[in-house]
C-alpha cells in the first residue's frame, strides 16, 4: 500500500490530536463540576423550604411593608430588589466596572418612599441607577411639565440612598454653566441679539482668561453663533455677550427665573446671582465660571418648564413632600419674557442635544430608536468644582417631549457630585431615565 504525501500525514496527525484534546478536556470538565463542593455552588433564587418572610423581616426594620410587591436582593439581575414588573435595563453597554457590587448592602431595600411617589416604576428605575452608579452626591427630579407635579425623585449622599429629599431645595450648588441660560435670555431681551449673532470666539471654550475677552476693533478672527455658544456651552463669547448688555439686565434676567427669591415655607432655599458692574467679575457671572452663582434642583426644574410652558415661574410641588416642596402648585409674581425669548431659549437646549455638549449621550447609547426618535430632547449641561460639600459637580437640566403627543412632556433634573472617582456623567443617567418613561408612555 502507497504511502500518504507527508503533508496530508501531518494534517491528519494535527486533527486527531485536536479531537483527543477535545474529549480530554470535556471529561475533565464534566468530573470537575460534578465534585464541586456545594459551598462553591451559586445560590439558588429559590429560599429553601425552612425560609419564610419572618427572616426577612428580621433583618428589615421596615418589615411592615407590603414586601408581597417586592422582590429579594438576590432576585434582581442587579442585586436590588424592586418593584415587581419592572424590568432594570442591560447597564452593560453603557458602565464599565463601576464598583456597584461593593456598594449594595444586603437584605431588602427600604422602599417606602419609593412606593409613596407618584410614579412608583419610575421612582425605582431612578433608586436603581443611584445605587448603581454610587455618586458621592446624587440628586435627581422628574416633572410632568403639563401639571408641574413632581412624580419621581431619588436622593443619595453619605454612602446610601435617602428616604428623604433632603437635598433638593438646598442652595449650595454652584450653577456652574446653567447660568448661561440667565446670560441667554437677557442677551434676547435686550433685542441686541438673536440666535444666530456671531460672536467671537478667542481661545478654548472651557477657560476664561482676560485675553478672550479683548476684542479688537476690526475682529476677523472665528465666531460662534449665541446658540451655538450656549449649546457648546462655550465660555469667552457667553463672557462677551454679558460685558455687552450689562449687570443690570442680567440681573433683570436671573430675577424671572427664580433667583435671590425667598419663596414660601423656604422650599425651595434661595438661589443666589450677583453681578458686578464691570470686569473680569461680571465675564464670570456670565458665562457660570464662578461659585458665587448657586442653583437648587427644584428651581432648575421650574426654570425648564417655564421655558416649554412660555409660563411665569412655578415651583414644582409634591403632596407628601412637605417641607421640601410645596404641597400645591403656587403662583410666584415673578414676571415673564417675551415669547421670542421663551423660544430662543427653548430652540438653544433643544440644539445642546443635537450639536451641543448633551449630544454624546443623549442619543440612541442609551436610548431605545424608538424613543430617541419619538422625542425631542433639548437642555443643559454644566461642571464645576464647588465647596459645599465640596467636589466636582455635574449637572443637566432638561426635557423630553413626544412629537406625536404635545401634552406628554416631563422636565428632568440631575445634580451630581464627585470626589476622588466621578461616576456616569449626568446627561447618561437622564438619558436612561427619559428612556424608561418614554417606555412606559409612549405608544408604540
Amino acid at each position: 500500500m502507497e504511502r500518504l504525501p507527508y503533508a496530508k500525514r501531518m494534517r491528519n496527525r494535527c486533527i486527531a490530536i485536536a479531537v483527543l484534546v477535545f474529549i480530554i478536556v470535556a471529561i475533565v470538565h464534566c468530573s470537575t463540576k460534578e465534585d464541586l463542593p456545594a459551598s462553591n455552588i451559586v445560590e439558588s433564587n429559590i429560599a429553601p423550604a425552612d425560609s419564610s418572610s419572618e427572616s426577612i423581616a428580621a433583618n428589615d426594620t421596615n418589615a411592615f411593608y407590603d414586601t408581597t410587591a417586592f422582590d429579594t436582593a438576590n432576585t434582581a439581575p442587579n442585586g436590588l430588589s424592586r418593584l415587581t414588573g419592572i424590568e432594570d435595563e442591560d447597564f452593560d453597554k453603557t458602565s464599565a466596572s463601576t464598583g456597584f457590587e461593593n456598594s449594595v448592602a444586603t437584605g431588602v431595600r427600604d422602599t417606602l418612599h419609593i412606593k409613596s411617589q407618584k410614579n412608583p416604576f419610575l421612582a425605582d428605575k431612578i433608586d436603581i441607577l443611584l445605587r448603581r452608579y454610587h455618586p458621592d452626591l446624587g440628586i435627581i427630579l422628574v416633572v410632568d411639565t403639563k401639571t408641574n407635579e413632581i412624580i419621581a425623585w431619588g436622593e443619595r449622599r453619605d454612602d446610601q440612598v435617602q428616604n428623604r429629599p433632603d437635598y433638593i431645595g438646598r442652595s449650595t450648588f454652584p450653577a456652574a454653566s446653567l447660568a448661561k441660560l440667565v446670560t441667554i435670555a437677557a442677551a434676547m431681551e435686550s433685542n441686541r441679539y438673536s440666535l444666530n449673532t456671531p460672536i467671537p470666539m478667542i481661545g478654548r471654550h472651557h477657560t476664561l482668561y482676560l485675553n478672550q475677552l479683548r476684542v479688537p476693533e476690526k475682529y476677523k478672527g472665528p465666531t460662534m453663533e449665541l446658540a451655538e455658544a450656549f449649546a457648546r456651552s462655550a465660555n469667552p463669547p457667553m463672557a462677551i455677550v454679558g460685558k455687552n448688555i450689562g449687570a443690570k439686565r442680567l440681573l433683570a434676567a436671573a430675577a424671572k427665573l427664580g433667583y435671590n427669591r425667598k419663596f414660601p415655607g423656604n422650599a425651595p432655599n434661595a438661589s443666589s446671582y450677583t453681578a458686578p458692574d464691570t470686569g473680569y467679575g461680571l465675564a464670570e457671572v456670565a458665562c457660570g465660571f464662578t461659585t458665587s452663582t448657586t442653583l437648587t434642583p427644584l428651581l432648575a426644574a421650574a426654570q425648564v418648564r417655564a421655558v416649554l410652558t412660555k409660563k411665569p415661574l412655578e415651583i414644582p410641588w409634591a403632596r407628601n413632600m412637605a417641607p421640601f416642596a410645596p404641597q400645591k402648585p403656587i403662583a410666584l409674581d415673578v414676571g415673564k419674557f417675551s415669547d421670542n425669548t421663551y423660544y430662543g431659549l427653548r430652540e438653544a437646549m433643544l440644539r445642546s442635544v443635537t450639536q451641543g455638549t448633551a449630544h454624546k449621550h443623549m442619543s440612541t447609547r442609551n436610548m431605545a430608536r424608538k424613543n430617541f426618535d419619538a422625542l425631542r430632547l433639548g437642555g443643559k449641561t454644566g461642571s464645576l468644582d464647588g465647596n459645599d460639600p465640596a467636589g466636582r459637580y455635574d449637572w443637566f437640566m432638561g426635557f423630553a417631549e413626544a412629537r406625536n403627543e404635545p401634552g406628554k412632556s416631563i422636565v428632568v433634573i440631575v445634580m451630581q457630585m464627585h470626589k476622588e472617582f466621578r461616576s456616569q456623567p449626568a446627561t447618561q443617567v437622564a438619558a436612561t431615565i427619559i428612556n424608561y418613561w418614554a417606555h412606559q408612555n409612549l405608544k408604540n
